[in-house]
Parts: C-alpha cells; structure tokens; sequence
C-alpha cells in the first residue's frame, strides 16, 4: 500500500520535473527582451522561472489528472 502511494510521489515529481522543462524551453522561443527593462538580466531570468513553473503546473496537473481519470475508466465498465 505505502510502496504504490511512494511510486505515484515518484511519477508526479518527474512529471512535474519534465513539463518544468518543456515549459522553460518553449519559454525561450519567445522574445521578451521587447518587454523588459535594460539591464535587467536576473529579473529576466526569474520571471522566465516563475512562468515555467506556473505553466508547467497547469499542463503538469492536467496530464496527472487525464492519467488517473483514464486509469479509473476501467471501474466504470465493470
């Protein structure tokens, strides 16, 4: 029982770690330098943080839940 709640922390971690991810990359086709301020570099960059972070929470947290929502189909048909 606690094994399979440790294996799910697991998954939820690294998929959370990977949309991070993809979110920072797809972050930086964009061009925000029209956007900011001169010499603002370490903003720039935590403002390019916090945007992954939120958006790869949203997608993240929709993924994990279409996942569990597929997996309890199976209750349905029985």
């Amino acid at each position: 029982m606690l094994e399979s709640f440790g294996q799910q922390a697991l998954i939820n971690m690294l998929v959370h770690l990977a949309f991070f991810a993809v979110t920072f990359w797809a972050l930086q086709a964009l061009n925000f330098e029209k956007l900011l301020r001169a010499n603002r570099v370490m903003q720039a960059r935590l403002l390019y943080i916090l945007l992954s972070i939120a958006i790869g929470s949203i997608v993240s947290n929709f993924f994990l839940d279409y996942l569990s929502w597929s997996l309890q189909l199976q209750h349905f048909f029985q």
